[in-house]
């Protein structure tokens, strides 16, 4: 409903292999949204937003698929997902907040808070990487667990665009949600992040975490 990222194909075939090379699960990749259904719905564990803008989403649509995560199923996005329903806070609440401007597109040091967690270990205690870095609104740690953030010491702290006046710029969190699981990571703007096995790895054991495979405190 939004910007297209050109990522987006190469981040299709990414997810389909990353279930396939993991035997952990199959992906069904799709922009027909009226497969977002109660009974359609019933036949996923886990539901994966690459998105942006306002999605035509029915009521019935929407709580469909609140209810599927309530009733303990996974839900998950990835980079943009965040920039997708403004008009709709319920979905704000269940993803953890809202994209608010990107005043950084650069190579940056990216600090993991929360080693244990199964998203992040492996990028533990820091890594580098280029990547189009995102600001949130309507964001507060007191409903998510933040694996990683940004470390501002990598970045201009006086470039235009920046909103945020905590300094907390949180780039992957996860939280419950009902019975269920929510992961979000900030990171997939380029080609070139897909491609990264770094990238890939957050990504799989993300969604591992979020279908309930692996342990992690949410």
């Amino acid at each position: 409903g939004g910007f297209v990222h050109s990522s987006i194909p190469l981040s299709e075939q990414v997810l389909r292999d990353l279930g396939q090379r993991s035997d952990a699960f199959e992906v069904s990749v799709t922009q027909d949204l009226s497969l977002i259904s109660a009974q359609n719905l019933g036949g996923f564990d886990g539901v994966f937003f690459y998105t942006t803008g306002e999605l035509p989403l029915s009521s019935a649509q929407k709580q469909a698929l609140l209810d599927f995560v309530r009733g303990g199923k996974g839900f998950g996005g990835v980079h943009s997902a965040t920039d997708t329903s403004y008009t709709w806070p319920e979905y704000g609440d269940l993803i953890g907040g809202y994209f608010d401007g990107h005043p950084w597109t650069q190579v940056v040091t990216i600090q993991v808070e929360d080693p244990d967690h199964p998203a992040v270990r492996h990028l533990a205690p820091s890594f580098t990487i280029l990547e189009e870095i995102y600001q949130f609104r309507s964001f507060s740690r007191e409903r998510v667990r933040a694996l990683m953030t940004l470390d501002t010491r990598s970045v201009d702290m006086n470039a235009p665009g920046i909103n945020r006046t905590d300094g907390d710029f949180a780039l992957a969190w996860v939280r419950p949600y009902g019975s269920g699981r929510v992961f979000y990571s900030a990171l997939g703007h380029f080609e070139e992040t897909w491609r990264d096995a770094r990238f890939q790895q957050h990504l799989l054991d993300g969604i591992r975490w979020m279908l309930g495979d692996l342990a992690g405190s949410a």
